[in-house]
């Protein structure tokens, strides 16, 4: 790798300035944005986005029309089957793409036995709780158990990349970056992004270290639109490109009070970005977008239709076609 960029944005002014390390001066891309939303099937979206009765199968087509990108969630609760992906691979247009968020005990949040596969689950440990123990012949079986999974994505040309949204717990005064190296390991060729959710990666001097760790290891680091906050399990808005031709930003809302103490996915994520939010998101995806070659941009604002309202109208603003508006669908259903 040749170094990272890094900009720190305030999250009350969003603005700073960009220094690049690694680069030369004058370097820099135009990098293509992408834009979708983390998931395509939460229940806001089956209630208020979709048309009215559209069956669960015409959700991932219909949702295709309107984005060139998705992140898959579900992985993060249980692998998905084969057949399963085969058919989201069969139901997208060319050029679509999934990111992949990683199973849940790999990004070290805690899970139970029924969330491993059937053949993973006879020789797990577990605590008195009942959660699984993660070991690393657990870890390698469970990476390889999703890297089978997804390969039909990955065979389709439609696996952008992977995600490992770890867990605040997951701390520099605990933790070492070092012992996410075999999973690190273990994925590639595939592109990995990992979402720190503790920001005291990013407090002081430790901020060197991390973006050093993720360049050295051919990580993208995850950025934020999350609430403003010092709180911290609330990363600040720190923008870094640590591979050259892959950035990445998830886009959380910027209620403070859902995000540290809502009990659903709509409570912590509920927000109605205005078009000056967005506007501050659009400028920062273009900063990544002079450092990297692709800047993956995914809307996790998951109540009702909130994201995908969002991420159409910040398509719109980046000058992107967001397709047909989903009220045309709706008539063509009535």
């Amino acid at each position: 790798m040749a170094g990272y960029g890094l900009a720190m944005a305030g999250l009350s002014e969003r603005s700073a300035a960009r220094s690049s390390i690694g680069r030369a001066p004058n370097e820099s891309f135009t990098g293509k944005i992408v834009v979708g939303t983390s998931s395509w099937a939460d229940p806001g979206f089956v209630k208020d986005w979709y048309p009215q009765g559209m069956p669960a199968s015409e959700r991932l087509p219909w949702y295709a029309e309107r984005f060139e990108a998705v992140e898959l969630n579900s992985s993060f609760y249980a692998v998905p089957e084969r057949s399963t992906v085969r058919r989201w691979c069969s139901v997208t247009p060319d050029g679509f793409t999934f990111d992949v968020k990683l199973h849940r005990l790999l990004s070290r949040h805690s899970a139970g036995l029924d969330s491993l596969p059937p053949d993973l689950r006879e020789g797990a440990r577990t605590t008195a709780r009942g959660r699984v123990e993660l070991t690393p012949e657990l870890e390698a079986a469970l990476t390889r158990e999703v890297l089978h999974a997804v390969e039909p994505l990955a065979d389709a040309g439609k696996l952008s990349g992977l995600l490992l949204q770890l867990t605040p717990a997951f701390s520099p005064k605990r933790n070492e970056l070092s012992e996410l190296e075999p999973l690190v390991e273990a994925v590639r060729p595939h592109r990995l992004a990992i979402e720190l959710r503790n920001r005291r990666w990013v407090s002081d001097e430790q901020t060197q270290r991390t973006m050093e760790w993720f360049s050295d290891h051919e990580a993208a680091f995850v950025c934020v639109d999350a609430p403003p906050a010092d709180a911290t399990p609330i990363m600040p808005a720190v923008d870094a490109v640590t591979r050259d031709d892959f950035a990445y930003v998830r886009i959380h809302g910027r209620n403070v009070e859902g995000y540290l103490h809502g009990k659903s996915v709509a409570e912590r994520f509920g927000w109605i970005y205005g078009d000056d939010e967005l506007g501050e998101i659009a400028d920062r995806a273009r900063g990544l977008a002079e450092q990297a070659e692709e800047v993956r941009v995914y809307f996790n604002n998951n109540r009702d239709d909130d994201a995908p309202t969002a991420a159409r109208r910040f398509r719109a603003l980046l000058g992107q076609d967001p397709g047909p508006p989903p009220e045309d669908a709706q008539l063509r259903l009535a």
